[in-house]
């Protein structure tokens, strides 16, 4: 019975059960089932039944070689997922070990599906699954890379008695402002530029400890895969290639790179959590060139009431145009509701969805600004689109990606996190009008160019995909 398996390559695809994990761990499945591999493709039970009722997967059902599977979390239904970060990568850690390797022996077991080829997750548990089954695992890093190489000096920080702080007012007596400068590759980085749950007064923080704990682990892996391109992060990428006993492969933009090399079928297949509103494009097309703000704060970001309403008058006075996605979640708590007057003022110039697709926006020629939360995501996607950024960061990589933005790469200004509307009118308007702006559209435009060129044949991403198939694959394919 045995010889009736399919000797097609077989990758498992698990990313942590959130929305920015599951984005580019789905455009690398895309990339990989169009270089001949069979997919499955490993949500939560609770994602599952939001990605069905979003309808973005209906495709799926008319592949063969390309399956959903589902583990449950071990949360109760009202668990508020999406903000409480902390309580769900306890989950994944607590909960999903006997569930997946069920799953992965349920896999290899079977006659009707070739056997794994590589398990690829961001969850560090999976590895030891890995290991006992003999397949190689394979870690998809979703952060920056100057994220990631943060992440992977927190114990350093602790151990140099940094990290926790001794005070208090840490977040306003300047200690945030000091120079970190024995990270290699990252020169003139401070405090404040790394990713944000060193800012704690406690050692025994949970996310402090969970990240100080799993990035390391995260170098046990056979390869690690990162959602950038060499130009973009080559200090960093040197450094860590130096230090890091891993092969390290960059194949982003992997949103570019998959609309180029996937299946027709597959281009359309969406993983979001959340019924995208399709009303936008139609919108946009009456719109001048560069001449519309874009605002999405993804799909973690929480604020409170004020920001929401200091942001929404910032945008109106600033006489833009502009698409606003707000979630329901997005104020924590409460709903979030819009001042009556803002609503009537701005109603001819501005549009206003729960949620998009939104690589159709930034690749719209309309656009001209993303306002946004700094997460890898949005923040590649919008390099890779030639969109510069006003950055308002919130929590984990998001300080980091931030800084890499405004400072390294020149596409971006960020936004002082106790929002105000004149503050917020003021960049659009430099950022839209004004000589940075300018500056930063040219420099947009140069990394849009690059990005592109990365993932076509003969390109450093390409290559890197190549090579990546070939290590996990040897004297196989």
């Amino acid at each position: 019975m045995e010889s009736t398996r399919v000797e097609k390559p077989h990758a498992l695809c698990f990313p942590l059960p959130a929305q920015g994990h599951i984005n580019p761990m789905m455009h690398l499945a895309k990339l990989l089932h169009a270089r001949g591999f069979y997919i499955t493709f490993v949500n939560t039970e609770f994602n599952h039944e939001r990605i069905t009722r979003s309808g973005g997967a209906m495709e799926l059902n008319n592949l063969e070689d390309f399956k959903l599977e589902s583990i449950p979390d071990g949360l109760p239904p009202d668990h508020g997922r999406t903000q409480d970060a902390a309580g769900l990568i306890d989950a994944t850690m607590k909960n999903f070990f006997s569930p997946f390797r069920d799953l992965v022996s349920k896999l290899n077991d079977s006659i009707q599906v070739p056997p794994l080829t590589c398990i690829i997750s961001d969850l560090n548990f999976t590895q030891v699954v890995a290991e006992e089954l003999g397949i190689p695992r394979i870690c998809l890093w979703v952060t920056s890379s100057a994220a990631f190489w943060g992440f992977l000096h927190y114990s350093e920080l602790i151990k140099r008695g940094i990290v926790p702080f001794k005070d208090e007012n840490f977040m306003t007596n300047g200690d945030l402002e000091a120079v970190v400068d024995w990270i290699p590759g990252m020169p003139n980085i401070r405090l404040r530029d790394l990713p944000s749950f060193i800012r704690t007064t406690n050692l025994n923080d949970p996310m402090l400890q969970v990240c100080t704990i799993e990035s390391p682990n995260t170098l046990k892996s056979s390869a690690i895969i990162l959602n950038t391109f060499e130009d973009l992060d080559k200090p960093v990428l040197d450094a860590m290639r130096e230090r890091i006993g891993r092969p390290i492969y960059t194949i982003g933009p992997v949103a570019t790179f998959s609309q180029f090399e996937s299946n027709d079928r597959l281009k359309s297949v969406s993983m979001s959590l959340w019924n995208e509103e399709d009303t936008c494009v139609e919108w946009l097309n009456d719109k001048e060139p560069k001449s519309v703000v874009y605002v999405n704060f993804g799909s973690a970001t929480v604020a409170t009431p004020n920001q929401l309403n200091e942001f929404a008058w910032g945008l109106a006075n600033s006489q833009r145009p502009f698409i606003w996605v707000i979630r329901e979640d997005l104020v924590f708590g409460k709903s979030a509701t819009l001042e009556k007057t803002f609503v009537e003022e701005t109603k001819e110039r501005r549009l206003i969805l729960s949620w998009c697709n939104q690589i159709k926006v930034l690749s719209h020629p309309a656009v001209g600004c993303f306002l946004t939360h700094s997460g890898w995501n949005s923040t590649i996607e919008s390099i890779s689109n030639g969109v510069p950024m006003i950055c308002w960061p919130f929590f984990a990589d998001h300080p980091t990606i931030c800084r890499y933005v405004c400072k390294e790469w020149g596409v971006g200004m960020e936004v002082n996190n106790d929002v105000k509307r004149e503050e917020v009118e003021a960049l659009v308007r430099e950022l839209m009008e004004g000589e940075k702006g300018k500056e930063m559209q040219l420099k947009a435009k140069k990394w849009k160019e690059i990005s592109i060129t990365v993932v076509q044949l003969g390109g450093s991403s390409y290559n890197n995909l190549e090579k990546l198939i070939k290590q996990v694959l040897p004297e196989k394919r």
